[in-house]
């Protein structure tokens, strides 16, 4: 399962938040461990074609397969 997620500072370390939906679907529980592979996400564009819709996760997960 792909999510993208923004990195946050917290304190001194940096953390991923998981959506909701991805918690209940893989029945995560705080203290569990978990794998994640982390890529860096190129600009995607945002901002340069006026009156463009934003873009959804969706689009940004096709746009990086």
């Amino acid at each position: 399962m792909k999510v993208i997620t923004m990195i946050k500072k917290v304190g001194g370390s940096l953390m991923v938040r998981l959506p909701t939906d991805t918690v209940k679907a893989k029945g995560l529980r705080e203290g569990e461990m978990v794998e994640i592979d982390v890529e860096k996400l190129r600009g995607g564009g945002f901002g340069i074609f006026r009156g463009m819709k934003p873009f959804t996760q969706e689009d940004e997960l096709e746009s990086h397969d």
